[in-house]
């Protein structure tokens, strides 16, 4: 499972006590950590509660950040790539499927190509928000308001998985059915 997360720890506590709830039901599931590598804030968090309760992470990480000295040195295992773009299609390719915990653009960044892609057909895996303390209402909202003025399509807002509690969450990706969408996996051709 992918997760994009913030390197900086947040305003409130629930935000890292989130990370570690997420890092005990990933264990628990005998779900692999798929992450930026990093060793800071909520990303650190989350790599050190799975490795302390004995699972994998896998770390992808970009060059220029391993060298500012914030890769995690205790993973499983480190990939160590080029660019942020490799490290996204890097992750892509390792996952099974994608949750944002609380983050800043980055983190925005990163799940809203995979939403894209998604939409897009390039994918059909599940793609969810881990709404810790209400973090995701307004994005929520804003993914609402898309669909009401018809920038987003209704049955896209199915890809937007949510819930605050990391067990209801990943429950809800063992039962996600993505939607009908012209897709490049297969030659469907359904809108």
């Amino acid at each position: 499972m992918a997760v994009f997360c913030g390197s900086s720890p947040g305003a409130s506590e629930a935000y890292i006590e989130g990370a570690i709830k997420l890092g005990k039901e990933m264990v628990k599931r005998d779900i692999t950590l798929v992450y930026g590598g990093a060793s800071v804030g909520m990303m650190g968090a989350l790599a050190d509660t799975i490795l302390e309760e004995g699972g994998h992470v896998i770390g992808v990480m970009p060059d220029f950040l391993e060298k500012r000295e914030i890769a995690h040195k205790h993973l499983t295992e480190l990939i160590v790539v080029e660019s942020m773009h490799e490290r996204k299609t890097r992750m892509s390719e390792l996952a099974d499927g994608f949750i944002a915990l609380p983050g800043g653009p980055g983190t925005l960044e990163e799940y809203f190509e995979i939403f894209t892609w998604a939409q897009l057909g390039l994918h059909q895996k599940p793609c969810g928000l881990l709404n810790v303390n209400h973090y995701f209402d307004p994005l929520l909202a804003f993914l609402k308001h898309m669909t009401k003025e018809q920038f987003l399509n209704e049955k896209y807002l199915s890809i937007a998985l949510s819930d605050p509690n990391p067990s209801r969450l990943l429950d809800q990706f063992y039962s996600y059915e993505p939607p009908k969408v012209k897709t490049y996996i297969t030659s469907k051709d359904e809108t």
